[in-house]
């Protein structure tokens, strides 16, 4: 089976040893994205939902660089510090899944990059 890295500019650069996606066949991995802005690199100010908003910008961006859409993804993992924010992720969320919902987890954790709120994994599928 064929494996392409999916690589664009539209989305912020890999912060470590891994690609922004990978496509096999008719699926599209996408690593988990941050609220770092593609064009400066930094964290984007706000609270949970407006870093959700750029998470799911920079998602959309390399959804969109391997030939997919948010209509495509069959799942989704949300990476939450706190789940105080559970509400608000899925506000924002919600307007770009609309009635494509994909299967997801939510997960708490610890910590995440760069001391993000939040961080959004996909798979997409044609």
């Amino acid at each position: 089976m064929s494996r392409e890295i999916v690589l664009t500019d539209a989305a912020p650069a890999p912060i470590g040893p891994y690609s922004q996606a990978v496509r096999s066949g008719k699926e599209l991995f996408c690593s988990g994205q941050i609220a770092l802005d593609p064009a400066t690199g930094e964290v984007v100010a706000g609270d949970a939902a407006a870093q959700t908003a750029r998470v799911l910008e920079n998602l959309g961006a390399v959804l969109e660089a391997g030939g997919y859409t948010f209509d495509d993804v069959v799942k989704t993992t949300i990476f939450l510090v706190d789940m105080n924010d559970f509400a608000a992720v899925n506000e924002v969320y919600a307007r770009y899944f609309g009635d494509a919902k994909p299967a997801r987890s939510t997960v708490a954790v610890a910590g995440l990059p760069r001391g993000v709120r939040v961080e959004i994994e996909a798979i997409a599928r044609r």
